[in-house]
């Protein structure tokens, strides 16, 4: 029997745990759900519960309890609301638990299961990426196994078979959809077409983030934390295909790579069953019929995020702190329709150099404490709102 908590069941990531989870237990596992959390969709919330049969489920938006118990009525799952009811979810006797909800806000769920010593299978990148050595010091002091389920990094995980032989490591990026586009054609993109991926289907957030490249230089961050190695040493490389997920390559010249259709349950499913593997009906690489694969170098000077993220891992990780938390901010900015998209990357800049001129050394060094992350992630926020205010002013 494994027992199993979802974080964010109700985007991309979620719905294909749920997706595997069902396979599974159609192939006999004994599989038990402890917890479920949604941002605020109640309807995929409702069907999540029915499929699954989990013991607690809970809204982000405290003021949405009522709302939820209803929606939840006859399902005989007990309804949680507000940040307290996501953190008792993480806590929650589960031993695998899907880290899955967007942004900042999947930080302290998240540590609740790291503190209990749970295996966790990060989905969210901003637990590294905020709190990168905090996190992974809490990890390894209470016994808690990372699994990687970003593509790239699950892809390193699977053949990083000796670290210290490790010359590089080289994420692939499917460069969004504005990868050939124009800058006037960029500059005047709207937010569904960011949200237009060609490869993966995911989240508005995450999309936009994507399309920028943002994406690719918070899995930056995030493998310089989750594996070790410094910003030198972990490269970009632009692959449309999006088959091949990284490469490891190593001092005696060899490459490794781990290849896959783009589809996130293959890395689910390996999380969920590792250290063995299962068997799911996810579509199967033909590299005949797929002829040839293309590769790129990323273009820095089209899409700056890359070049600001390295930036930011460089500084300090409460400047990794701050990027995220300018970036959540900007990029609702944009969906919302308040400013353009190249405003995005700008009000991330700005905001790093805002919170350096109050106090040069702020950001600069790594966190001591998760109030301190918090205050510069609310620091963040609040200089990017500003800026993106007088944006959308002018």
């Amino acid at each position: 029997m494994r027992t199993v908590s979802i974080l964010g069941v109700t985007g991309s990531v979620g719905q294909s745990t749920v997706q595997v989870i069902e396979e599974l237990r159609g192939q006999g596992a004994e599989i038990a759900v402890e917890a479920v959390t949604a941002g605020g969709n109640l309807s995929v919330l409702a069907d999540a519960c029915r499929r699954l049969q989990p013991k607690f489920a809970v809204v982000a938006d405290a003021a949405q309890l009522g709302a939820a118990r209803e929606a939840l009525a006859g399902l005989n799952v007990e309804v949680g609301a507000g940040p307290s009811a996501l953190e008792e979810a993480g806590a929650r006797p589960s031993d695998w638990v899907m880290s899955a909800i967007v942004g900042a806000a999947g930080l302290h769920p998240t540590m609740a299961a790291v503190r209990r010593g749970a295996t966790v299978a990060l989905a969210n990148k901003e637990c590294l990426v905020c709190a990168g050595p905090l996190f992974i010091e809490a990890a390894a002091k209470h016994g808690a196994q990372l699994l990687p389920v970003d593509s790239e990094h699950n892809a390193i995980f699977q053949v990083l078979t000796h670290p210290a032989r490790v010359e590089k490591l080289t994420l692939t990026a499917s460069g969004g959809p504005f990868r050939t586009s124009s800058h006037e054609t960029i500059a005047a993109a709207t937010p569904d077409e960011a949200c237009a991926h060609p490869r993966w289907r995911m989240g508005r957030k995450i999309s936009v983030d994507s399309a920028t490249l943002m994406n690719k230089g918070l899995e930056l961050i995030e493998a310089s934390y989750l594996f070790g190695f410094p910003s030198e040493m972990i490269d970009v490389i632009v692959h449309p295909e999006s088959v091949v997920h990284s490469f490891v390559h190593y001092v005696d010249g060899s490459v490794l790579a781990q290849l896959g259709s783009p589809d996130m349950r293959i890395p689910i499913a390996f999380a969920l069953t590792w250290p063995d593997r299962a068997q799911v009906s996810t579509p199967r690489l033909d590299l005949a019929t797929l002829g040839s694969l293309t590769f790129e170098a990323p273009d820095t000077a089209k899409f700056p995020a890359l070049k600001v993220c390295r930036e930011a891992l460089k500084r300090g990780a409460l400047a990794t702190t701050a990027l995220s938390a300018a970036n959540e901010v900007a990029v609702e900015a944009f969906l919302d329709g308040r400013i353009r998209f190249l405003d995005i990357c700008r009000i991330v800049e700005d905001s790093l150099s805002a919170l350096e001129g109050n106090g040069a050394a702020s950001i600069a060094k790594s966190p001591t404490s998760f109030d301190e992350v918090a205050a510069v992630d609310q620091a963040a926020r609040d200089a990017a709102r500003r800026i993106a205010g007088s944006l959308a002013a002018a």
